[in-house]
């Protein structure tokens, strides 16, 4: 089966540099990660990419952050 995705150009070239480097096609993560999501009984696969993605781009909030979900909000409106 086929479907027809609409995202942003800026989105898509950056996910399709992400694949590149992982050695793979942007239509086949889309496809795995299809895969992934469509199975409930693949909590432990989900877990393993949340630690793999984890450790793959660690990070740290600036000491005394707090999350704000308007202010997630406030930052998606102005990107697009």
């Amino acid at each position: 089966m086929n479907i027809t995705l609409s995202a942003d150009q800026k989105l898509i070239e950056q996910a399709r540099r992400y694949a590149e480097k992982q050695n793979t096609s942007l239509n086949n993560l889309i496809r795995t990660y299809l895969q992934t999501i469509g199975s409930e009984n693949n909590r432990g696969a989900r877990a393993d990419e949340f630690s793999r993605l984890a450790k793959q781009f660690p990070g740290r909030s600036p000491e005394g952050f707090r999350f704000d979900r308007d202010d997630i909000y406030d930052r998606l409106e102005k990107e697009q």
